[in-house]
């Protein structure tokens, strides 16, 4: 009996596929965002040759499908609306796509800080400060917010996905709390149904982010690649091939980045910044536009000392890899948000306050993309220093004043002589200038903040941004 069913159910498949030629990648849906202002690719496979009708609200489009049954279409760029609208695509059979809003379009990618959900999972800790915002957000509807989250699997040539759903209930529970608190900012602010594509995995490292051809074809990798398809022992393109690269060409207004933990418990640096190169550069080319936004967060302080890793590991690994983080900021078109003052306990590496690290990263979107003024979103970085009667006169950009966000004295500064042996130091604010000292130190000529994997200083802009981690003898990069 149950070969019979088996065979009924076969043939019964076989039928269907004969029936509905058409198949859409899934990234295509009901429910779906389309990024406004920007064409809209439409593409699919159908019967070989066949002749397709496309029709989106008033645009109508005609679609000749190859040899191999893939076809294209591109429907003129269209402004936000908030009115559903359906997609419908006819050939051998017809597929109709329904409640489809036009807005903004982001994609979030990257390891767990990236995935980590709105529900929050057992091994993550509440805040302990304030009110807990995902739990307020997840008693509510946001229906013009629009989540589509990729399922964590390789080997495929489509991405898996339960498709896009409204910002609700268990769809909105395991989305992740940066993708959709950037998109609530955007959307308080523009007033714009807003698309978040989700496509992250915990744990993961930057090279199976990055396509193969990018490390065969890169000067700085190709000799340690070899015949191989591994860096440091990570498999090269596995995560991009499956969950990032059948997303094009849908198009997307940018790129949130948050990943780095992996990497840092290589005790990487220059190595990282050139990693993060190659994938800039290979997702940018992929979606055809080499100034594609991409906005990232600078990993929080952690305990990576207490780790057992195989690499030993020192105060220093951390900082040394937020200053390659940091230095990737000389590509054009990106931004880093610093997360410094969002951590309750150095022992998890997956501090809360999502929906802050949300807000900070839609600033930068707001003011850089979508001509919002008045947005601040520059964290202060250390520019340049003189030394005048014992102490060392720091500046930096992005500031218009200094204040403390506990309303002590700075911390974390260290200051240090010819001999390169750190003490820490005395800061004072003096307006946009920090002034640095130690009475030990007759001569200084280095210092650095915040230069230690438990540092979570106080030191602020008048917008309470924190001051990006540095040391005036630090790495320099040449993009």
């Amino acid at each position: 009996m149950k070969k019979i069913i088996s065979f009924l159910l076969v043939n019964i498949l076989l039928l269907s596929a004969i029936q509905a030629q058409i198949r859409l990648p899934k990234v295509l849906g009901s429910n779906m965002v389309l990024q406004a202002n920007k064409p809209i690719t439409i593409w699919g496979w159908s019967s070989p040759q066949k002749t397709l009708s496309i029709q989106f609200g008033t645009q109508q489009s005609v679609a000749q499908a190859d040899e191999k049954g893939f076809w294209k279409t591109t429907l003129q760029a269209e402004k936000p609306s908030f009115e559903p609208r359906e997609l419908i695509i006819s050939g051998d059979s017809t597929i109709v796509l329904n409640n489809i809003l036009v807005g903004e379009v982001w994609l979030c990618s990257g390891q767990s800080n990236m995935e980590y959900p709105m529900s929050l999972l057992k091994n993550y800790a509440k805040p302990q400060k304030g009110i807990d915002s995902s739990a307020i957000d997840l008693t509510q509807q946001y229906p013009s917010i629009r989540l589509l989250t990729v399922d964590k699997k390789v080997n495929l040539i489509d991405i898996s996905t339960m498709g896009w759903s409204e910002a609700a209930g268990e769809a909105m529970g395991k989305a992740s709390a940066i993708g959709f608190y950037f998109a609530k900012q955007l959307q308080n602010t523009l007033n714009v149904p807003v698309g978040i594509i989700s496509s992250s995995w915990g744990g993961s490292r930057i090279e199976p982010w990055t396509p193969l051809e990018s490390y065969q074809s890169s000067p700085f990798f190709a000799k340690d690649l070899g015949e191989t398809s591994k860096i440091d022992g990570s498999d090269i393109g596995k995560n991009y091939e499956s969950m990032i690269a059948p997303l094009a060409p849908f198009s997307i207004k940018g790129i949130l980045w948050y990943q780095g933990e992996s990497n840092c418990m290589l005790n990487e640096t220059l190595r990282y910044t050139e990693k993060s190169k190659l994938l800039i550069d290979a997702w940018r080319n992929k979606w055809a536009d080499a100034s594609l936004p991409f906005y990232f967060v600078q990993i929080a302080p952690y305990y990576y000392t207490k780790r057992k890793d195989k690499i030993v590991h020192t105060n220093e690994t951390l900082p040394e890899f937020w200053e390659a983080q940091a230095l990737t900021l000389k590509i054009p078109n990106t931004g880093m948000v610093v997360v410094t003052d969002l951590v309750d306990n150095l022992s998890d590496i997956h501090p809360s306050y999502k929906w802050e690290v949300g807000k900070r990263i839609s600033a930068i979107a707001l003011a850089k993309d979508y001509g919002q003024k008045d947005i601040p979103y520059k964290n202060p970085h250390y520019k340049k220093m003189k030394v005048k009667k014992g102490n060392i006169i720091l500046r930096f950009d992005e500031v218009q004043s200094f204040k403390t966000n506990d309303g002590k004295e700075p911390n974390w500064f260290q200051i240090a002589g010819e001999d390169g042996k750190f003490l820490k130091a005395k800061a004072e604010i003096q307006g946009k200038k920090i002034i640095v000292s130690n009475a030990e130190i007759i001569k200084p000529k280095y210092v650095r903040f915040a230069w230690d994997e438990t540092a979570i200083p106080n030191l602020v802009n008048e917008a309470n941004l924190p001051v990006v981690p540095f040391r005036t003898n630090g790495l320099d990069w040449k993009y």
